[in-house]
């Protein structure tokens, strides 16, 4: 039996832990002489506080650069209305209601039975928020909801949320519809297609299957060795509740990839679990607030379940299915173990689930920062920079400029050899440290391919 002294002693190791993490780990904004090479083979890109007859100036970049973060940094709030929304049209442990699928959502608004559907699942959501006890998503949801001037407990109020729950999916029907038309017409490219959207945290598995497949392949062509990753870096590691394709709310909020990435690392004998260095990059509070509290439950000797959910479907390519299915069946051995999942309710049985156990010591190997890689960026010593940094899904939410700065500042936190992973283009216009290297394409289904585009840091 462990002693008495023994969580108290955890708790404090957690807490010297995480002040040396936040001691050597500091972001900073990224300074104009960084910047400015950036800036000046994009100059026809540049937003107007920028864009003047003469060179762009340090005082003009910082203050710049600060606004440009707050503005960004405000669009999490815009996400979470969007997970909002997909609860309404997706959620199943709140209502009876069948689900609003995308082409229930193109209808809204034009379709009576579409509309009573809507109005009967916003009534219900309305009541599943208001109840004794909420899950952990449904507290996020009232919560948010509270944040925004919304209040539960009165007739009026539960009136003005159901009218912004169902005003919200009207303007997610017209973005989505946007978004499709602006795609067709090449309007827009799609690895820029979210820049005027609110950023949310939404995941899931399928881009961590197609980084494990990177991974290999770049250990075939000597690109990586055995044991040669200690230091990671996750941009946007995300905290899946409920997300626009497939989601549903039966599983509590979520962060998967950190551990993902760690299991892949492990299985293919690049990174010893046990000692690997891994820091995620988040500028959601909710994202970090998530993490830290998995690693102070881990310090307490408690370990991070996982629901691994996926939804194979007819038109996947056999050997997309048998690749995916197989990882999913192994996920998590390296680091943890089988656990009790959580059952799949019969409105959502589309969708497998089994679930894994992270093992405490694994999940302490993470850290959350506070950071946004576009506008800050990390000082770091030689010993201190990055083997591998990953980001999926993540910069797509913003326009070329941006990119183009976060592989230049990604690119001093990377060191000499060490690499970047994307399934997103990021131009190489400008100057950076990251010259294009290895690049995967893995055939999913007719018309979707999913790629991962790797970065090499010169020497």
């Amino acid at each position: 039996m462990p002693s008495k002294i023994t969580k108290p002693l955890g708790v404090f190791l957690f807490c010297l832990l995480t002040l040396g993490a936040a001691l050597a780990q500091t972001p900073q904004f990224v300074p104009f002489a960084s910047a400015q090479p950036v800036l000046s083979a994009m100059r026809d890109a540049l937003p107007p506080e920028l864009k003047t007859s003469g060179p762009v100036t340090a005082d003009a970049w910082n203050k710049w650069v600060r606004d440009r973060d707050k503005e960004i940094r405000a669009r999490i709030e815009g996400g979470e209305a969007e997970t909002l929304t997909n609860l309404l049209r997706l959620g199943v442990t709140y209502t009876k209601e069948p689900r609003i699928s995308f082409v229930d959502l193109q209808n809204y608004g034009k379709d009576s039975a579409v509309n009573s559907l809507a109005e009967k699942r916003a009534d219900d959501l309305i009541r599943a928020l208001t109840g004794p006890h909420p899950s952990e998503g449904m507290l996020e949801m009232r919560v948010f909801l509270a944040k925004k001037g919304f209040s539960l407990t009165i007739p009026d109020g539960r009136k003005k949320i159901k009218a912004y729950l169902l005003a919200n999916l009207a303007h997610q029907r017209d973005d989505v519809t946007k978004w499709v038309a602006e795609l067709s017409a090449k309007k827009i490219s799609i690895y820029q297609g979210f820049k005027n959207r609110g950023i949310s945290t939404d995941s899931n598995l399928y881009p961590d299957y197609t980084l494990e497949l990177h991974l290999r392949k770049m250990m075939e062509q000597g690109l990586l060795k055995a044991g040669s990753v200690r230091r990671v870096a996750i941009v946007g590691p995300g905290l899946d509740f409920v997300n626009k394709n497939f989601g549903s709310d039966f599983y509590p909020p979520q962060t998967t990839q950190p551990f993902a990435i760690i299991d892949s690392l492990a299985r293919l004998g690049l990174a010893d679990p046990a000692s690997v260095d891994v820091y995620t990059f988040d500028i959601s509070a909710r994202v970090n607030r998530h993490i830290e509290r998995a690693r102070k439950t881990a310090a307490a000797g408690k370990p991070y379940t996982i629901q691994l959910l996926c939804t194979p479907l007819e038109q996947w390519e056999g050997a997309y299915r048998a690749g995916f299915l197989d990882y999913w069946q192994k996920f998590g051995d390296q680091i943890g173990k089988p656990a009790a999942r959580i059952a799949v309710p019969a409105a959502a049985a589309e969708i497998w689930n089994r679930a894994v156990t992270i093992r405490p010591g694994v999940v302490m190997r993470i850290t959350p920062v506070d950071m946004n890689v576009v506008y800050q960026t990390l000082p770091l010593q030689p010993e201190q920079q990055f083997d591998l940094v990953i980001g999926t899904n993540i910069f797509v939410y913003y326009g070329g400029l941006e990119q183009a700065l976060a592989r230049a500042n990604l690119g001093t936190m990377i060191k000499p050899g060490g690499f970047l992973l994307t399934n997103e283009v990021l131009p190489g216009s400008a100057p950076s440290k990251l010259a294009n290297s290895l690049q995967t394409s893995v055939l999913v289904a007719q018309g979707d391919t999913e790629y991962v585009y790797g970065y090499v840091r010169q020497k």
